[in-house]
This record gives structure tokens, sequence and C-alpha cells, in this order.
């Protein structure tokens, strides 16, 4: 695996084929890790030096860009081009790996009935992967000692993150040192898709890189990112003409 630099924001260079050997690397690793999936916006929060995420992406055992335009950018650049994820395939294939080596997960987000929802069909999905503990989001911070101490004791191989945790990828790196072993990654349309509550992209739509029309159709405020979008364009051509 190889990671290059879009804007000097770190970016993994993963193959789909090499994605158990990595899986499998970091899970030997001790402490607390993490995986991001990383978005064009992401990226760009990362680069404005919001120092807690970029240190946070930095420190990332593995990032997977999800957005064309980050894989567009790298090639512009003149980088190794990365492999670009579908976040739920990704999230399957994830799942998958540990299945096949019995590993355990806990769940941590949504509402309660689609959280429940989501353990029965991930259960019944993946036998072999052990749900070692789950817990809602949109909890009241009187019950983050509780969140903390069953992640703590349980020691998932994977804690799968989703909606309702309002620090989402920074949620495991503020407490990376409570945990003692744990791979964290924030997906937050996952319980919600595992449940049929939430409709995933259309597969379609994602090779095109249009997945952003069915973010703005869910929030009509995102229509003001074309403006970041453009400077990241912008940034993107400047870096190319200070390097030659």
């Amino acid at each position: 695996m190889n990671r290059i630099d879009v804007l000097g924001v770190p970016v993994d260079v993963c193959p789909p084929e090499e994605i158990e050997t990595e899986l499998l690397k970091i899970l030997e690793k001790p402490g607390t890790k993490q995986i991001i999936f990383l978005t064009i916006w992401d990226l760009l929060k990362a680069r404005n030096k919001k120092k807690d995420f970029s240190e946070c992406v930095k420190n990332a055992d593995l990032i997977i860009p999800i957005s064309k335009s980050i894989v567009s950018g790298a090639r512009f650049l003149k980088r190794k081009v990365p492999v670009r994820y579908n976040p739920f395939n990704a999230t399957i294939q994830i799942l998958s790996i540990l299945d096949q080596h019995y590993k355990s997960l806990y769940m941590l987000g949504s509402h309660k009935k689609t959280l429940m929802t989501a353990e029965r069909n991930v259960h019944a999905t993946f036998p072999n992967l052990r749900i070692v503990g789950r817990f809602v989001g949109y909890y009241h911070k009187t019950s983050e000692a509780d969140v903390i101490e069953a992640i703590h004791k349980s020691s998932p191989s994977l804690t799968l993150v989703a909606d309702g945790i309002k620090e989402k990828n920074l949620w495991s790196y503020h407490r990376r040192d409570k945990f003692s072993s744990s791979i964290f990654l924030y997906y937050r349309d996952s319980f919600g898709i595992f449940a049929e509550r939430v409709k995933r992209v259309n597969e379609k739509t994602f090779e095109r890189g249009h997945e952003i029309w069915h973010e703005i159709a869910r929030n009509p405020l995102k229509l003001f990112l074309v403006f970041p979008f453009s400077c990241y364009i912008m940034s993107l051509v400047w870096s190319r003409i200070l390097k030659k």
C-alpha cells in the first residue's frame, strides 16, 4: 500500500485485493486504530488546518478516498492514482473479512429501532462475526462514560460508528487513549442502510461521481459547497503550476 498526498492531505492507494492484508495488519497493531472514508469535503477541512481533524486524518491507519474529485485531483497532480471506493461496498468488504476470520464488532449510533434491525441483519449476513455490543447514538453526555467503558471492556475488532455521533471521525480520535484495542470506522448511513431505512446511492450515480445530488436532495444548503469546490480546483491548478 502506498500513501500519497493530495494538496498536502494523505490518501492511501489500496487496491481491493489488498484490503484484507492491510486490515489484518491494522488489527495486529496495539491500541486504537482508525479507518477513514475520505470525502472531498473532508480533504478540504483537513487542508484548511482544522488542527484536530488534520491530525486525525494524518494519524489514520487507512485513508480510503470515496470522492471522484480526489482521484481526479491525484491524477491531475501526477501522483499515483488511488482506488476510489463506494463506502457501502467497502464496509461490506471489511465486515466480510472480519467474518471470515471470526472477529468481533461493536455497533455505535442511530436510533434504537434502526440499530436493533441493523444488528439482526448484520448477524444474519455475517454469522461468524461476533457482535459484542451496541449503543444508540444521539445519547446524552451523561451516558458517554458507559459507552466508553462498554467498548473498552468488549475490545471489539471493529467499532462501526454511524449517525447520531456528533463528532463523527473525531469521536474515536479524541478518545483514542481510552480504548485498549479496536479499529474505528465512521460511516453515517451504515445502520440506516442495513436496517433498510435509508436508501443507498445508486451504483451508476456513484460511478459517475454524482452522489452530491443525493446529498443536496437531503440538504439543499449543500448547494453552497460549489464555492469550496471551486477553491479546490484552483488549488490543484496552482499546485501544478508551482511544481512546473
